[in-house]
């Protein structure tokens, strides 16, 4: 009985521990169940956050870490004249580059400069001290050493370290600057004007068929190191246009100092060759085209391991100018040979179209007197400025008819010596006195008449003149006649397309300068460019346009086939910069007056010696007393316009510091340049 109640009581047991044991079995598959969910929702939303929110920055580091695009220059657009003669082209040459890899430093540089240098040899002579320096430091050996002699390097941070090491080295070289000592010098601060992945010349000239065959042989033990192209300009028919052209800084040079954070951040490199003047310069982004761009794939070591070219760049656009070459060049040459001695400074000279502001020929030369030497500076043009004297009389007739002093149909006065305060100023004929005369507007600029020109200012200022009287004017006068003067060019920026334009330059008014007012009337007080009185004559010969002057016609493509000029991508139209308000018959008053200046019957008409030249041509001629180093001399100038009836070309010039009893020199020089115009750039019948 015991034995059967004992084996009932083990059997229940057990069925009940099976029963709690089937019951916990869901419990834990449960618990596994709920851990996965929440584990697989986990790796869901980190997905989630890896791809969706943080794609696109693992995505960018990923391609930062491991691609990377390699920028090659190309060639550099040409510049050609309006007849499409090539006035400055490429010349290519072979030459040996450097592209430094991801992770070289400057200790790897060392040793392939160093062995480098007993491949090929450059120019050292513009190498410094502290270049010879940083060369030997590139070495880590080097460095290490030089480290030890810097007192209180702990003290320094790591850029006054190199400094400090620097100025030990220069000052106590551990190094004999030997002829390859320096060639290695040179050739590592070449390669160190490399970025990462960004390619730099070593030597771009007269690179020799030995080097060439080294290089190669050696390419293995000389990273980075390779035969590569350069081009370099050249001037086909001579460098004389280069002060209008500009120039181009070498690779050696890399970029001009004045505009070198402007370009770097641009995406120039360093060491790249840019425009360091004039039109190339200010048309660095036409000419300059876009470089060639190559994607490549880095391992985990940074090792290329792929590169493929994404975009082959395109050359440079070139520039169709407005400029006659052949006629250029003898403008460049009448100019010189116009120049006089004595204490002659300078002549310069202006050809252009009236109606586009197109320069067919600027040329110009300074002069020292003190040696002699003359100096081409056809950019003088428009940044000497010269007293110009009586050439500017049409802006003063302009003022005082819109001003209301005189009119077209009432203008008569009487030319006589001003006298003011015990001071007496009077036209060249006219200066006792004794050749009164009564002149009207037309007549007065035919003769030049200053005593005409002072008395528009003095009235244009309210002032009623009396002989011997004090010049209580307004000294508003001066705001007046220059507001008159600025609104044809004179004494502000023409807007060419040129950098480095001056304005000019203006004398000191207020009334303690109040007699120079009347200085300013006839063109004897204020400095103009000659750019600007030919900018004001062509206002006038236009009928009141101010317009802008440009030596660039047109940006043209490069024929693939021919390598020569092709299309036309853009062309510098006439920009007209302010309008000269002025009614027919004022514009009638100017004009005749310019007229008779060569063709009036007055015995004391200024340009009679210009009435041969054909077609005839209007003109005013200006005299100004000026003085150099102490002794007075004289500044002569001309503007005028052809054909009189139907004005195409301004030709203005200035001739500075001449002998007192010069009197034809302006003319004689307008009556070459006119006969040269219509020869070489236009037929008299046309």
């Amino acid at each position: 009985m015991g034995n059967f109640f004992g084996r009932f009581f083990k059997k229940k047991t057990r069925t009940k521990r099976q029963e709690t044991g089937n019951k916990r079995i869901p419990f834990r598959l449960n618990l596994i169940f709920l851990l996965v969910g929440a584990l697989f929702a986990v790796l869901i939303w980190k997905l989630a956050d890896l791809q969706l929110i943080q794609g696109n920055y693992f995505k960018s580091a990923v391609n930062k870490n491991n691609s990377s695009t390699v920028y090659g220059n190309v060639q550099r657009g040409m510049i050609y004249d309006s007849t499409g003669k090539l006035l400055v082209g490429n010349k290519t040459e072979r030459a040996i580059t450097y592209t430094r890899g991801p992770k070289v430093t400057v200790n790897d540089m060392y040793q392939v400069a160093t062995k480098l240098s007993k491949i090929v040899k450059v120019p050292t002579n513009k190498l410094t001290k502290k270049q010879m320096a940083q060369y030997y430091l590139a070495s880590t050996e080097h460095q290490t050493q030089m480290a030890k002699q810097v007192p209180n390097a702990q003290n320094l941070n790591p850029d006054q370290k190199v400094e400090a090491e620097l100025k030990i080295a220069q000052k106590n070289p551990p190094y004999q600057e030997t002829t390859q000592f320096k060639n290695a010098a040179a050739i590592y601060i070449s390669m160190s004007g490399a970025y990462r992945l960004t390619t730099t010349y070593v030597k771009y000239d007269n690179v020799s068929n030995q080097e060439i065959a080294q290089v190669g042989e050696h390419a293995q033990e000389l990273p980075g190191v390779q035969v590569g192209t350069n081009w370099t300009r050249e001037y086909p028919n001579g460098k004389e246009i280069q002060s209008i052209t500009g120039t181009v800084t070498s690779n050696q040079v890399g970029l001009p100092d004045s505009r070198m954070n402007q370009l770097l951040s641009q995406g120039y490199s360093q060491n790249e060759a840019a425009g360091n003047n004039s039109l190339e310069e200010q048309y660095e982004p036409v000419l300059r085209g876009s470089k060639s761009q190559t994607d490549v794939k880095l391992n985990s070591d940074d090792q290329i391991v792929k590169a493929v070219k994404k975009y082959p760049g395109r050359r440079g656009d070139n520039l169709q100018l407005s400029i006659n070459g052949k006629f250029q060049k003898e403008l460049q040459d009448m100019v010189k040979k116009a120049q006089p001695g004595g204490n002659a400074t300078g002549t310069y000279a202006v050809v252009m179209n009236p109606n586009t502001g197109a320069i067919i020929g600027m040329a110009g030369v300074s002069r020292n007197p003190k040696t002699g030497k003359v100096t081409q500076n056809d950019l003088g043009v428009m940044n000497s400025s010269i007293t110009m004297g009586s050439v500017v009389k049409g802006a003063t007739v302009y003022g005082a008819l819109r001003s209301k002093v005189i009119t077209p149909e009432s203008s008569t006065l009487t030319d006589m010596p001003i006298k003011n305060g015990g001071t007496t100023k009077s036209s060249w004929f006219n200066k006792t006195g004794a050749a009164n005369i009564a002149l009207n507007a037309s007549d007065a600029l035919e003769v030049s008449s200053n005593s005409y020109m002072m008395q528009l200012a003095m009235k244009e200022a309210g002032y009623h003149y009396v002989e011997g009287a004090p010049l209580n004017m307004n000294p508003n006068i001066f705001n007046i006649e220059r507001g008159y003067f600025n609104q044809f060019g004179l004494g502000v920026k023409t807007g060419i397309d040129l950098p480095n334009e001056t304005t000019g330059i203006e004398g000191p008014g207020g009334f303690a300068n109040i007699g120079k007012a009347l200085d300013e009337s006839f063109g004897n007080y204020d400095g103009y460019t000659t750019l600007q009185v030919a900018q004001y004559m062509s206002t006038i010969a236009n009928g009141g346009y101010r317009v802008r002057p440009h030596v660039v016609e047109n940006v043209r493509s490069t024929n693939g086939k021919t390598g020569k000029l092709g299309a036309v991508r853009e062309t510098i139209m006439p920009q007209v910069l302010n309008t000269v308000p002025m009614s027919t018959d004022e514009s009638r008053v100017i004009k005749q007056g310019l007229y008779q200046v060569v063709h009036g019957h007055n015995k004391y008409k200024t340009g009679g010696a210009l009435a041969d030249i054909k077609p005839e041509i209007s003109a005013k001629t200006g005299t100004a007393q000026t003085f150099y180093n102490g002794q007075e001399t004289t500044t002569l100038s001309l503007a005028s316009y052809a054909p009189s009836d139907h004005p195409q070309v301004v030709v203005a010039l200035a001739m500075t510091n001449l002998p007192n009893d010069a009197q034809s020199n302006n003319i004689d020089l307008a009556k070459n340049i006119y006969q040269a115009y219509w020869k070489d750039v236009q037929h008299n019948d046309n």
